[in-house]
């Protein structure tokens, strides 16, 4: 029996969509996941500089909404619902999909905030705070996270105006340090102990439901921040390290940094001699770029560390050589260091700040070898 003309593309639509529909049902959880990091990856290759002003604005934006909707919502509290129906059109809607757009909003700043983490870190130290803010960034998608009250809510909100000011101070100042996250910390805390202490003045009965719902959590988050940063766990933005890598040579030309290495091709995953073979009276060059903000002028650390051979014992530290940075390139600062005094053994050189905050490592094995003819190549930076 033949089908009626267009038939089949008129019913071949509803069923493709019923069955992705029942896919989805089935495995909403592994969709879920895979939209998250699929939009995770994205941001981090589309986000924009740190010291954007287009960026910080809108950051700016969306901290007063959430604020002002909290606030809003603490407001409300043990006072009658009102009737949606009775309510002007906008207002109806704004009052449905204010929890929607707070959840939304949120996810959106945690979201920014991890990843300029994430560029700033060094994975080995930074984990457990790059844990702890994707663990807050899937707990805001949940459902369970939806059905938590606002001290939870304001406990995200304290997080991201602490995040905001902890990337904003350091671009405004020029520099990093000690200082400047204290400073950070305070400016940060304003916002909600300026709304908790307008609570207090207006409506002092509802100061004893501020101080339990806004200021401690805001307090024990600004107690974590801190936690953090005096374990040296929290990433030094608005500094990162797009590239660092080992070379027997490096010169300055008129096209840029000129990197001699003799890597063999196989080791596509290294960057140059990170198995350095020394002939006598070589040199190991550790070049890196650092990424700061425009007017940015600080120093960092360059520390060389060495192990015997075979991975024995704990690290000793040979040099650490202080080097002025200036911002505002785009692919980054750059910047290098050598040893011509060395061990055969294992290597690690690490870029801290001032205040001790690593921002990249490397790390690459020496082995002395005899004099012998070598294959250079180069590249640029």
């Amino acid at each position: 029996m033949n089908a009626a003309p267009g038939q089949g593309t008129a019913e071949a639509p509803p069923a493709v969509l019923g069955r992705l529909e029942r896919y989805f049902k089935g495995n909403e959880r592994a969709v879920a996941a895979a939209f998250f990091a699929a939009g995770f990856v994205f941001d981090m290759l589309t986000v924009g500089r740190i010291d954007s002003w287009l960026t910080i604005g809108q950051q700016a934006v969306y901290l007063a909404v959430i604020m002002a909707v909290l606030l809003q919502m603490f407001r409300e509290q043990g006072q009658p619902a009102p009737e949606p129906a009775a309510m002007p059109r906008l207002r109806r809607w704004v009052f449905e999909y204010r929890g929607a757009a707070v959840h939304f909003l949120l996810g959106a700043l945690l979201n920014l905030y991890a990843i300029y983490y994430f560029k700033s870190s060094s994975l080995v130290v930074s984990f457990a705070f790059l844990g702890f803010l994707v663990v807050l960034l899937l707990a805001n998608e949940s459902r369970r996270f939806k059905a938590l009250g606002l001290p939870f809510k304001f406990a995200l909100l304290a997080l991201c105006f602490l995040s905001f000011f902890a990337t904003l101070l350091p671009v405004l100042a020029g520099s990093i340090g000690l200082a400047m996250f204290l400073a950070s910390m305070l400016v940060g805390a304003l916002p909600l102990a300026g709304a908790a202490w307008r609570i207090r003045r207006s409506a002092p009965e509802r100061f004893a439901l501020a101080r339990r719902q806004i200021l401690v959590p805001l307090g024990c988050v600004l107690v974590g921040f801190l936690g953090f940063y005096l374990f040296r766990l929290i990433p030094p933005v608005p500094l990162s390290i797009p590239y660092i890598g080992v070379y027997h040579s490096v010169e300055r030309t008129a096209e840029g940094y000129r990197l001699t290495h003799e890597r063999e091709w196989w080791r596509f995953w290294h960057n140059g001699d990170q198995a350095f073979r020394a002939q006598p009276g070589d040199r190991v060059y550790v070049f890196f770029r650092i990424f700061s903000p425009s007017r940015f002028a600080d120093q960092v650390q360059v520390r060389w560390y060495w192990r015997a051979g075979g991975g024995i014992g704990g690290w000793a530290l040979h040099d650490s050589i202080p080097m002025g940075i200036v911002g505002g390139r785009e692919q980054g600062f750059r910047g290098y260091g050598f040893k011509a005094n060395y061990q055969p053994g294992s290597w690690k050189v690490q870029v801290e700040t001032t205040d001790g905050r690593e921002i990249g490592r490397i790390y690459f094995d020496l082995e002395a070898a005899a004099q012998a003819p070598r294959i250079w190549q180069s590249q640029f930076q």
